[in-house]
């Protein structure tokens, strides 16, 4: 016989070491009857996930609607993977809001460049996404599998 899966559940610590350690997830968000996701950059840092985004339908439909679930997963195989879903507000700080929205955003332009240090500058990558986002990670939970030998 094969190897058996165990399944357990990610404590915090565990599931702050994987948002940390990844930084490709998706976003799924909802407008009336349908559920979209999206494959989204991002950095983990003091709590929250901030990642960067164009104007477009999904930045239309999150400012109206800004429930979303943000996944991230590492898999090394069928039976060896981790997995965190965080469950919040999204929040897009405006650059030209409030003081509080302006430390916002510039926390979210300062967490992008830690992962790509050109963005939001003449040599950036990915010049239309102008926008950040940020999304708490209080609502949180894990679970990963692992296998072990036959018994």
């Amino acid at each position: 016989m094969g190897n058996v899966p165990q399944f357990h559940v990610l404590n915090v610590a565990e599931c702050e070491a994987l948002l940390a350690s990844q930084h490709v997830g998706r976003l799924a968000y909802t407008f009336r009857d349908r559920v979209d996701i999206a494959p989204v950059h991002y950095v983990y840092r003091d709590g929250w996930i901030y990642g960067r985004t164009g104007l477009g339908t999904k930045v239309e439909v999150l400012a109206h609607h800004p429930w979303v679930a943000f996944e991230v997963d590492e898999i090394d195989s069928m039976f060896r993977w981790r997995s965190v879903v965080v469950h919040g507000r999204i929040e897009i700080p405006d650059p030209d809001g409030t003081p509080q929205d302006r430390e916002r955003y510039e926390a979210g332009v300062a967490a992008v460049r830690s992962l790509v240090p050109s963005a939001f500058s003449s040599d950036d990558p990915t010049p239309a996404r102008e926008l950040v986002f940020r999304l708490p990670t209080h609502e949180m939970t894990g679970r990963a599998a692992t296998d072990v030998g036959a018994r």
